[in-house]
């Protein structure tokens, strides 16, 4: 496992994913941001899940999902929803 996993949240399978659509650091993560990196890996997985994108931010804010606001898990689920295929 490289760079990625050792950011809060990001284990083998989701460091693969965003491996597999071209983040490959924890800079480029960052710089891409968890709603733009979620839409990636939703164009090549469509399982992709609110859960990963919870992660996915978590990452970008150096801290564990568990830990973002209420208000935050509020705006990434309508975004969410706006985008999951049906």
């Amino acid at each position: 496992m490289g760079d990625l996993s050792k950011l809060p949240n990001i284990g083998r399978a989701l460091e693969e994913q965003l491996i597999g659509v071209g983040i490959n650091t924890a800079k480029e993560l960052k710089k891409t941001g968890s709603r733009a990196a979620w839409l990636k890996i939703l164009k090549t997985d469509d399982s992709a899940c609110f859960n990963r994108l919870l992660s996915l931010e978590g990452a970008v804010r150096g801290i564990k999902k568990s830990l973002l606001s209420d208000e935050t898990k509020a705006e990434l689920k309508a975004f969410y929803h706006e985008n999951k295929r049906r």
